[in-house]
């Protein structure tokens, strides 16, 4: 059977993305058996059409295309296996009947303002039509998804009417719909469909009429309309134009949902590729999945639950006039049956099937840029496989192959190719260990496109944009940062240019708080240095250097000059500094000592903030260089009545406050815990309302067995805390301190007793 010449070329408008309109291509191209096959989709996609037939090509896909130049200008056409397009591109290729692509080129979309999959830039005040919602609406559905499956999905289940009527009557809406409402505000629309009937006059050149044409819904009036040559070359003429690359890359059901930000895209990606792929029984099948997915869940479903949810399900659609249990009806059914009511385990399964994780594969043959072709060649040797949902990767980077792994996920990081990101690690703390969380978006393929231009391979690419992002960045921060990334990426080469950028920048700041800031930076790139066997000498000596220059400054940076928020600011970078030094007096013992000493100056002088001179005094204190009389000296002139209310707290927090175990510090030192008590005592009332957020922010942080004690030490009065000490050293019919003799005679019992 072939199309009339009175009707034309046949025209089958589709639905993107519809199961029901891909089975009816499939049914309408059978009984016509066109002798070409023109599909909506860029021309420049072409030439990539035959690796649609290949063993290794594996839907949902996406023709991607990008300008030479810039490869972030880039647009996408998804395709899954129950896209019209791609069913109407297979059977093209297995009845070995030529197949185009006829939109309007890639090269004029992208050259304007490309807002989508469409390819072609659109005005930004235009509003864009939803025919389906309007014909829903016309029909007396609230909601076009319903309304489409019934009509169209549960025709085939029908077995009503002829397939290629079912093409003419929707065809015929879209036209009222268009008389009625115009082009939907789109311009672009007008552009798109001049282009598409200039290659329907070039088919019928070659094929006469004997040729389909499969497309959007929307665009059949237009393409059936008798426009003239002029006036579409007169719509083509002028339009921009830029040189672009095609390729196939992986694509994912998750991102053909709409609500991924799809113009395109359906509600339910994975429901529909399950409607495409079970021929009978659908909802009985898809109840089957739901079950497996709950009872990997560890929750209870037993068949009787899915023979009662599909019961439910049916009778759900009865009562609602529906010739079958759509989605509605079919999560209706499991949420009572299954899901004993509960929204919990019915998200789960939204998740997971109705949208759904599904990524394609595309073959080797693909063309791909330099850059792709390596990291595709480095994921199968360490076996890190691109998947769509969430995983977690543990890595010892004691092991060769992890330690490969990590060097790669830290070079993808570092040129924008977010495929992993790292989270904070389960296993353990210590530095031979990396958590990565890995999750693979097609947008990544862009990314990899656009990294390119940086080099061939994953780490020429990454160790020459290092160099580059040395060389252009302007602050001392952005330059340890990036030496960190270095370290952690393996990137020797890029090192000695990223040194010599990080020498300049600290050379040049006198700016205390961002050196201060930039330290530990450098102290953590050391250490991930020594732990995979990176050669960091010189980062060592920019970093004492870096330390020297703190030690020489902050002093005097210091000031009661300072206000509240400031103060703060710098106690954190007191903190930071300590700890980094602890980490380089490995290397240099000396430095701990001037360390020290910068931090006994900040501890004694009065003109220093009272957060920082706390801070400073519990620093001494728990490295052992402040005597426990010397810190309540300190502690008794900080709370001492000369001192403001707010001085006082400040110093207080400092000291004690936040995660140092300082309310430890309190329930073990009567003294200090007194002195702070004394001083809590005698603040006035005014100002005691001032400083309470202080001391809230100070105690509240503490565990509540530490805040319990000391709230009993305090009701003891002075000296309760060694009360409370004496109390429970010796409790009734125990001596003072242990006896070793009659210790040693009870330990053959205890061992009997343990091992029994």
């Amino acid at each position: 059977m072939s199309p009339s010449p009175t009707r034309g070329p046949l025209l089958l408008g589709v639905r993107h993305h519809g199961p029901g309109s891909a089975r009816a291509v499939r049914a309408a191209l059978e009984a016509a058996r066109p002798e070409a096959v023109l599909i909506e989709g860029p021309p420049e996609g072409d030439a990539l059409l035959p690796l649609a037939a290949e063993k290794g090509m594996r839907p949902p896909v996406a023709l991607l295309a990008h300008a030479a130049d810039d490869p972030g200008r880039a647009a996408f056409w998804p395709l899954a296996g129950f896209s019209p397009e791609w069913v109407a591109i297979r059977w093209a290729q297995e009845h070995e009947v030529p197949v185009r692509f006829i939109d309007l080129p890639a090269a004029h979309s992208l050259a304007t303002a490309a807002d989508g999959p469409d390819g072609a830039g659109a005005e930004p005040d235009a509003v864009r039509l939803d025919p389906l919602a309007v014909l829903a609406e016309t029909a007396g559905y609230d909601d076009p998804e319903r309304w489409w499956e019934d009509v169209v999905e549960h025709r085939g289940a029908r077995g009503t009417g002829d397939v290629l009527d079912a093409f003419e009557a929707l065809g015929e809406a879209m036209g009222a719909l268009r008389e009625a409402y115009g082009d939907g505000g789109h311009r672009r629309d007008l552009v798109r469909e001049a282009y598409m009937r200039q290659r329907m006059r070039a088919a019928r050149r070659e094929f006469g009429d004997a040729y389909a044409v499969v497309c959007g819904a929307w665009h059949v009036p237009a393409l059936r309309a008798k426009a003239t040559v002029a006036a579409d070359k007169a719509l083509l003429s002028g339009l921009p134009k830029v040189k672009v690359e095609t390729t196939w890359v992986p694509w994912t059901h998750r991102r053909l949902a709409r609500a991924g930000g799809y113009g395109a895209g359906i509600t339910s990606p994975g429901w529909y590729a399950h409607l495409f792929t079970a021929a009978d029984r659908p909802v009985e099948r898809w109840l089957t999945k739901v079950a497996g997915l709950l009872r990997e869940e560890d929750r209870q479903v037993s068949s009787a639950h899915v023979i009662e949810a599909v019961r439910l399900a049916e009778t759900l659609a009865a009562m609602r006039g529906r010739p079958l249990p759509g989605l509605t009806e079919t999560l209706e059914a499991v949420r009572a049956v299954m899901c004993d009511g509960s929204d919990i385990p019915l998200a789960l399964i939204e998740d997971r099937l109705v949208v759904g994780d599904v990524l394609g594969e595309v073959p080797d043959g693909a063309p791909v840029v330099p850059l792709q072709r390596d990291l595709t060649r480095q994921q199968r040797t360490l076996r890190l496989k691109a998947e769509a949902q969430d995983r977690e990767l543990e890595l010892d980077l004691r092991k060769d192959t992890d330690t490969a792994k990590s060097l790669l996920l830290h070079r993808l990081r570092l040129l924008g190719i977010g495929w992993g990101a790292p989270v904070a690690s389960r296993a353990g703390t210590g530095t031979f260990r990396e958590t990565w969380r890995l999750r693979w978006e097609p947008e990544l393929s862009v990314r990899i496109a656009e990294a390119g231009i940086w080099g061939t391979t994953v780490l020429g690419a990454a160790t020459a944009k290092a160099e580059a992002d040395a060389a252009a960045a302007e602050e001392l921060g952005e330059v340890t940062a990036l030496a960190e990334q270095c370290l952690l990426a393996g990137l020797a080469q890029a090192l000695p240019a990223v040194l010599r950028a990080l020498a300049d920048r600290a050379a040049l700041d006198t700016d205390v708080a961002r050196l201060a800031k930039a330290l530990p930076a450098l102290a953590r790139s050391l250490r991930y240095g020594d732990v995979r066997g990176t050669d960091a000498t010189a980062l060592g000596a920019v970093a004492a250097g870096l330390a020297e220059r703190i030690c020489v400054a902050l002093p005097s940076a210091c000031t009661a000059g300072l206000d509240a928020d400031a103060a703060a600011e710098l106690r954190g970078h007191v903190d930071g500094v300590h700890g980094a030094i602890g980490l380089l007096a490995d290397a240099d013992e000396g430095l701990r000592a001037r360390w020290s000493a910068v931090l006994a100056v900040l501890a004694d002088r009065d003109t220093v903030p009272g957060v920082i001179r706390g801070r400073a005094a519990r620093l001494l204190l728990d490295d052992g260089r402040l005597p426990a009389e010397e810190t309540a000296r300190l502690m008794g002139l900080a709370l001492s009545p000369a001192s403001s209310p707010a001085d006082a707290a400040g110093w207080i927090e400092g000291f004690a406050g936040g995660s140092s175990g300082g309310g430890t510090l309190l329930v073990h030192d009567d003294r200090l815990l007194g002195l702070i008590d004394a001083w809590l005592v005698g603040v006035p009332e005014r100002a005691f309302t001032d400083v309470l957020p202080l001391l809230r922010r100070t105690f509240g942080a503490y565990e509540p067995g530490v805040k319990r004690t000391l709230g009993e030490l305090v009701r003891r009065g002075p000296g309760g805390a060694a009360a409370a000490a004496s109390a429970s050293a010796a409790p009734e019919g125990f001596a003072p301190e242990l006896d070793p003799e009659r210790a040693d005679a009870v330990v053959g019992l205890v061992r009997m007793l343990l091992a029994g």
